[in-house]
């Protein structure tokens, strides 16, 4: 973080927002602020060597892809805790996985595809990672997703602002997927080249130009299928070390109101309404990302207070075990079920 300047932060913040779907994204991302193309590609060159920037690419919405994901809390033996986390970490489908200061000491993010079992594959999870109990807690609504983090330091931890990706709503069935839209995600998914015109390097690696990609991309964000493409950082080198996830026993008569109330808090990344369990009575899930613990107190009292909703818990993350972006329509899944579920993997193509 001393190395950059404030130029360096308002491009990331600028970048977290999105990549434009423009032939030259980042001349357009350096313009406002006097920079050149190469100087805006030199800069986040720098920074991605701090491990600052973690990737620049598609993120995706998993479900309209076909895909079934959901968090789950699993609850281990001291013992056996680092056991746990290195079984869930050989599933292809987990992209978080980490240590939290509750009975349920284990929380990952799992999908797999609409073709298997999520009750299947956690169920196979639970008896190999010797777990006490494994609890499935899928979206059942999306109040808000979208991390965006300020670099700059300068605005209200516990301000208000548009959830710019609140109003994100998914198609009632996933449209179905060609072979050429699979191509395409597989292509956005990796990360975004630093250099002039990224989207025809992207477009060359799949045999396709610059246009066919720029259309197929705007065409899935309309299908529900592409959020944005944009910057993800890590959280820790960004200097946010507070990770603290806001649970809410929420009415549910106010279970609307109080979401969207949320989910205009900036430092609430992820707002969802998730099904609750004799041992997990907590409704509303909030993600806080903020510099320090005491920061993260500060705005989860500051949402009470403008909810009236009181009776939380805070879950704070001691250990990542794994945090990666989730990689669609790759080969790993497959082996991983012929392995662990006994099915056979698909011939290639």
């Amino acid at each position: 973080m001393d190395e950059m300047d404030a130029v360096d932060k308002v491009l990331v913040n600028r970048l977290q927002e999105e990549v434009p779907l423009v032939p030259d994204p980042f001349a357009v991302v350096g313009s406002p602020y006097g920079l050149s193309e190469d100087e805006v590609i030199a800069r986040m060159t720098a920074i991605k060597n701090l491990h600052i920037v973690r990737q620049i690419s598609a993120i995706f919405d998993t479900r309209t892809l076909g895909y079934r994901s959901s968090l789950v809390a699993m609850s281990t033996r001291p013992d056996d805790e680092l056991h746990a986390a290195h079984t869930l970490n050989q599933h292809p489908g987990v992209s978080h996985n980490y240590k939290r200061n509750h009975d349920f000491n284990l929380w990952f993010t799992i999908a797999v595809p609409g073709t298997s079992s999520l009750e299947q594959t956690v169920d196979v999870l639970h008896r190999e990672a010797r777990a006490i109990s494994t609890r499935i807690l899928p979206t059942l609504r999306l109040f808000k997703i979208g991390v965006t983090l300020d670099m700059t330091g300068e605005a209200d931890p516990a301000r208000k602002s548009n959830p710019a990706y609140g109003e994100f709503r998914r198609p009632q069935s996933p449209p179905p997927l060609s072979d050429e839209d699979i191509s395409w995600i597989r292509a956005l998914q990796e990360d975004m080249p630093l250099v002039p015109r990224p989207f025809t390097q992207i477009a060359r690696g799949v045999g396709r130009t610059e246009v066919e990609l720029l259309a197929w991309a705007a065409g899935a964000i309309e299908r529900g299928q592409l959020r944005r493409i944009a910057a993800v950082l890590h959280h820790r080198k960004a200097g946010f070390r507070a990770n603290g996830m806001a649970v809410w026993k929420v009415p549910a008569e106010r279970l609307d109101e109080v979401g969207d109330r949320m989910a205009h808090f900036t430092a609430v990344s992820h707002c969802y309404q998730r099904p609750t369990y004799p041992d997990w009575p907590y409704n509303v899930f909030s993600m806080i990302h903020a510099r320090t613990t005491e920061e993260c107190e500060q705005i989860a009292e500051a949402i009470a207070a403008d909810t009236g909703v009181h009776e939380r818990a805070m879950l704070y993350s001691s250990t990542e075990f794994r945090k990666i972006r989730l990689r669609y329509f790759t080969p790993e899944l497959d082996e991983w079920e012929a392995t662990h579920l006994h099915l056979s993997v698909p011939s290639p193509a």
